[in-house]
């Protein structure tokens, strides 16, 4: 730990653990302590820690090709691009531009909002999109924000799930809203009912575009392939965005992410020359990205998130300091009644358990697609001496 602090940039304050191996849903620490990782790199290791099937198709494609530059095209890629147009049902004329991370997704597709002619972004309270400068400036937090004001301009706003205040603040100066269907960063808060279809009435009546981030929700995350493909969300309704942003489970812990634009009208804004990236759909992160989106469908992963989300749920209620529990599929909050989920998440990591204290009463769960029944329940049994050790301030 102390050459970490002598080498590697603070920006993450000071490491937990040292973690040196993983196996399915566990991980391991230099001192030979076994975790069930609860939070998946957060929402990242899809297929669990050095799944056969990733591993072998990664060091396969590694060792034929590994990368090639963007002024080339490579098989993977583009197979990567007509798998992921397919499962988010895009219709002719659609697209995927690769990058590296979900942060450089949202950058291009705040890009993409500036060819419409109009500059005018709405955002949500509570929106986490990113930390490079654009991405930023549609995020929330101010102690993100300010440190780098002045950000990029003209983004709005508004009430989180308040579909009056969202008709209220887009107009015909407006070039997109952007919403996460749910809110992961915020302490992972569904879009209410109706309001992603009233996001795309709205929309569409100014001409505005649509995007929906799903870097943390996508992916099989929630139990659908995409979060705003979920009845409790659209409300039954096929809802198509303009543009959908994608990272984090994508590559199953290689770095990939990807903007998917919907019909040729959105697809054509960006032409050549007007954006790019060095290691995009490089083929090793698209046999990554393959690999991942294999195994999903193969195994039945996203009825099994369905059903280990719902255990979880159901498992984790009957504490007294549980005010609720959020979230879709293997995407979820405990709600707490008290402002402890840090002491719980420490003493649930020194018990082996790894989550998140996504908020100061909230604890986020975003584990392995993966996960056993079994071992939620080892997680369910655990929750509570976890709880009862917490100092609280009305005990």
């Amino acid at each position: 730990m102390e050459r970490y602090q002598r080498s590697v940039l603070g920006v993450f304050g000071t490491p937990q653990r040292v973690l040196v191996r993983g196996e399915g849903a566990h991980v391991w620490d230099a001192d030979g302590q076994r975790y069930l990782d609860l939070l998946g790199g957060i929402a990242v290791n899809a297929l669990g820690h050095a799944h056969p099937f990733l591993v072998s198709a990664v060091t396969a494609q590694l060792a034929t090709l590994g990368h090639v530059s963007n002024f080339f095209a490579n098989p993977l890629q583009i197979a990567l691009a007509e798998r992921l147009l397919e499962l988010a049902q895009a219709p002719e004329g659609s697209a995927a531009f690769f990058c590296n991370s979900g942060t450089e997704a949202n950058e291009a597709a705040f890009k993409l909002t500036r060819r419409t002619g109009r500059t005018k972004v709405v955002a949500a309270t509570g929106a986490f999109h990113g930390r490079s400068m654009g991405a930023l400036a549609m995020t929330y937090k101010q102690a993100y924000r300010e440190p780098f004001a002045p950000l990029p301009g003209d983004v709005v706003h508004v009430p989180w799930g308040d579909a009056e205040a969202l008709a209220e603040a887009v107009d015909n100066d407006t070039a997109a809203v952007i919403l996460e269907p749910i809110q992961g960063e915020a302490g992972v808060r569904p879009a209410p009912a109706g309001y992603l279809a009233a996001a795309r009435r709205v929309t569409r009546a100014h001409d505005a575009l649509l995007i929906f981030d799903e870097v943390q929700t996508g992916i099989g995350r929630t139990g659908a392939w995409f979060a705003h493909q979920l009845a409790e969300l659209n409300g039954g309704d096929d809802i198509t965005p303009d543009v959908m942003t994608l990272a984090k489970g994508l590559g199953g812990g290689i770095p990939v992410g990807a903007l998917v634009t919907f019909g040729p009208k959105v697809t054509e804004l960006l032409q050549p020359g007007q954006h790019g990236t060095t290691f995009g759909g490089n083929p090793v992160a698209a046999a990554a990205g393959l690999a991942t989106l294999h195994v999903i469908e193969r195994d039945g992963l996203l009825a099994n998130v369905v059903a280990v989300g719902r255990r979880i749920q159901e498992g984790v209620q009957a504490h007294p300091l549980v005010d609720g529990v959020r979230g879709h599929g293997l995407l979820i909050a405990i709600q707490l009644r008290e402002p402890v989920a840090a002491a719980a998440a420490s003493n649930l990591l020194d018990a082996g358990f790894i989550v998140n204290a996504v908020a100061p009463d909230a604890i986020r769960l975003a584990p392995p697609l993966i996960l056993t029944a079994a071992q939620a329940d080892s997680f369910i049994a655990a929750l509570p001496a976890a709880l009862d050790s917490v100092p609280q301030e009305n005990p």
